[in-house]
């Protein structure tokens, strides 16, 4: 119910630039799960000030997958045409910087700590959409360099999302803080998983997308691990290639041969579990709820 009052002040918010156009593409883009909002209802409450900061990051994050759909060339997103298909790359980039800049304008109403939270966060963003484009120019068999880069990418914001509602409400921000990036990566983790196990009708989106973009993934890189010299070579031969339904199903063989998506799995699990305990700890339990959306989930 609160999360409707978040949808209204994005919608006042893109309605105070009276312009239509802003307006009409907003009206385009698919709401998704509203994951951050969620996040810092829970923990800040439903005061005027947690839902503003709710539409802000919302905004934020909305600009960055707009941004994101131009990098990767997608078309889709959430199962329907991006706003660089239907469009353009010039109105979808264009949009994304109408949706930050009216969120950092917001940000100076609501408080001076939440808004260098957000603001580092996207930096910080922005820094992990650049690794990504860097790492994509070949096979990674780093996982560490693969975890830094969704730290950076994905898990800012959503770090920046529960710490900022934790500074709203007056609860020690530390923890919030490991809550909030435990989630981001695990995420990021699923959601790279799901690239692999899911098919594109559940999707919205080609299966195996990812790897066909140049993005070493998580069970890629676990599966590189466990292969023999031969079988490596054929892998890093498919990065960056379309792939035939013959070399989709290798793939899927091996890494369930390997064990690669159940260890990627247990990774991401290991990290809600981890999360939840720190706010069990903290007496915060509605907070499990949201923890396990993020890896329970089919898309």
């Amino acid at each position: 119910m609160m999360l409707e009052a978040v949808e209204r002040k994005i919608e006042q918010f893109v309605a105070d630039l009276e312009d239509s156009d802003a307006h009409m593409l907003l009206r385009r883009l698919p709401a998704g799960k509203r994951l951050r909002a969620r996040l810092i209802l829970e923990i800040a409450g439903e005061g005027l000030r947690a839902v503003k900061t709710a539409a802000i990051v919302e905004m934020i994050h909305a600009a960055s997958l707009l941004h994101d759909d131009v990098l990767d060339d997608a078309y889709v997103r959430r199962g329907r045409p991006s706003i660089n298909a239907l469009y353009d790359n010039k109105t979808a980039i264009m949009f994304g910087d109408v949706l930050y800049s009216k969120g950092f304008y917001e940000l100076n109403d609501i408080d001076r700590d939440v808004a260098k939270i957000v603001s580092d966060a996207v930096v910080r963003l922005s820094l992990g959409e650049r690794r990504d484009i860097l790492l994509a120019t070949r096979f990674n068999p780093d996982r560490d360099a693969y975890i830094e880069m969704i730290d950076l990418k994905t898990a800012a914001l959503i770090q920046a999302a529960a710490e900022a509602a934790a500074s709203l409400a007056g609860k020690p921000r530390h923890i919030y803080r490991t809550y909030g990036r435990n989630l981001g990566i695990a995420f990021q983790m699923i959601d790279d998983l799901l690239d692999i196990t899911q098919d594109a009708e559940t999707l919205g989106k080609p299966a195996m997308h990812d790897f066909v973009e140049g993005k070493t993934t998580l069970p890629y890189i676990y599966l590189f691990e466990a292969l023999n010299d031969t079988d490596r070579a054929r892998l890093v031969a498919l990065h960056g290639r379309k792939l035939a339904q013959a070399d989709q199903a290798w793939i899927r063989s091996q890494m369930e041969h390997h064990d690669a998506i159940v260890r990627s799995q247990n990774e991401a699990r290991g990290l809600i579990e981890e999360a939840i305990a720190l706010m069990e700890a903290a007496g915060e339990h509605s907070l499990e709820a949201i923890a396990r959306a993020m890896i329970e989930r089919s898309f």
